[in-house]
């Protein structure tokens, strides 16, 4: 009892709203970090409302929240108790459907060209033995030539870009340090976060003045930064971010997974380690631009920063599997990313088509990159629309997610990267489960 009521304390300051809002979503996190299981049983109302200075009718209603978002239920005679989590997990081990728009991914490798490969050559490393700490030198190379280098620093290949960001948080953070993130934001960058122990701070950080208040405010350790926003496929302006950073002696975490995929002709964005170089870790992946199942990515930053990011690799897994990155090399230079890029905007635009036609209630920015759509729903819960477009056999991620304090909850994020015959019938599904959740 008394060590869950110091977790549930701590994060109670960090969410916002009405008391038992700020309770629910404490607990909620709880749930997500794994400090609350599913089976677990809460306190009862009245020895959780004692401990946290709240009123009985506040728990309440904040056990009534958790409910109805599926994440509890109430046991007549026995209590409350955690029935499931919310988490990037959840997205990726759920039971298969028919469509699945719930992840950002690469639906499929059928898009690339595949070089002729002698099995041989894939087994050929450095050492010999196949434990290149920072990786096979030929994909440093190519990784390392591109815009996002670091000045003065170096390339470390990961197991993709998720493994870069926990390893920049097990670096960079320590537990109860703030992280400034955007709002919103990436689920997995949230999940990394939480697992190092630290709080994350959403702000908006397209706004200057925003940011310039949240970084006197919360004297972050640490900024996580998207270059290509996801979920919202949104392309923002952020120098002045990496200049705050910069100024403040604050390391930066830059997420160019998505950098390469933008549409419309448009360029890439800057990459923010040329403002702030010598504080700079930049996370990168080959999971959107070739295929997730390489579990290839890459991280640079300043060599004496990537010096202790190496190390926590070394403790994490020895070496990221060299038959993937000889792979990965040959891939990457047999396919450039602009026919990939035009046929995402493609997609996008028949499926942003199809989501005007079928449910025009809904509204959304369209998506200046990335793989996703990022929309409104009005006057619905996500959670709860997600759960009814499950029954009609497509997979959704609710807004929810993508918050450290489950904001944005009338909101979903949608992959359009799915073939277009799954895409066409994955909105028809959307629309009658929008139909069954009006009715009255």
């Amino acid at each position: 009892m008394e060590p869950l009521v110091t977790l549930v304390r701590d994060r109670i300051r960090l969410h916002q709203g009405p008391p038992s809002r700020r309770l629910a979503g404490a607990l909620a996190d709880l749930a997500q970090t794994g400090a609350l299981a599913a089976g677990d049983r809460l306190p009862s109302e009245r020895e959780l409302a004692q401990a946290v200075g709240m009123s009985r009718g506040t728990v309440a209603a904040a056990f009534n929240a958790l409910c109805e978002e599926g994440l509890c239920e109430r046991r007549h005679g026995s209590g409350t108790y955690v029935t499931r989590t919310r988490s990037m997990a959840g997205l990726l081990t759920g039971a298969a459907l028919p469509a699945d728009l719930s992840t950002s991914v690469v639906p499929d490798p059928s898009h690339l060209a595949m070089p002729p490969l002698d099995p041989a050559t894939l087994l050929r490393s450095p050492s010999g033995h196949g434990y290149d700490a920072m990786g096979d030198p030929r994909l440093r190379a190519l990784l390392g030539s591109g815009d996002a280098a670091t000045p003065g620093g170096s390339v470390l290949i990961t197991g993709g870009a998720q493994q870069g960001i926990d390893l920049a948080a097990r670096t960079l953070l320590r537990a109860g340090e703030r992280v400034l993130v955007g709002d919103p934001t990436y689920v997995g960058a949230l999940a990394a976060f939480r697992r190092a122990g630290a709080h994350a701070v959403a702000v908006d950080l397209t706004d200057p003045a925003a940011t310039a208040a949240a970084f006197a405010r919360h004297r972050p350790a640490a900024v996580y930064v998207v270059g290509v926003d996801n979920p919202t496929g949104a392309v923002p302006e952020l120098r002045h971010v990496a200049e705050l950073a910069r100024n403040a002696g604050v390391p930066l975490v830059e997420d160019r997974t998505l950098a390469a995929l933008v549409h419309d002709g448009a360029a890439p964005p800057e990459p923010l380690s040329r403002v702030h170089p010598h504080g700079t870790v930049t996370v990168g992946s080959l999971s959107k631009v070739l295929w997730g199942g390489l579990r290839v990515g890459w991280l640079t930053a300043p060599d004496a920063l990537l010096a202790r990011i190496a190390e926590v690799k070394l403790d994490s897994d020895l070496a990221t599997s060299a038959v993937a990155q000889r792979l990965a090399a040959e891939l990457l230079e047999h396919n450039p990313v602009g026919p990939w890029v035009a046929e995402l905007t493609r997609r996008r635009d028949r499926f942003t088509a199809a989501l005007a036609d079928l449910l025009p209630d809904w509204s959304w920015t369209r998506p200046a990159g990335g793989l996703s759509v990022w929309v409104r729903l009005p006057g619905a819960d996500g959670d709860r629309f997600a759960a009814l477009a499950r029954e009609e056999g497509v997979a959704v991620a609710p807004g929810s997610l993508f918050s450290p304090d489950g904001r944005h909850r009338d909101h979903l994020r949608l992959s359009f990267a799915p073939p277009p015959p799954v895409a066409d019938q994955s909105v028809a599904a959307l629309a009658r489960a929008w139909a069954r959740l009006s009715r009255p």
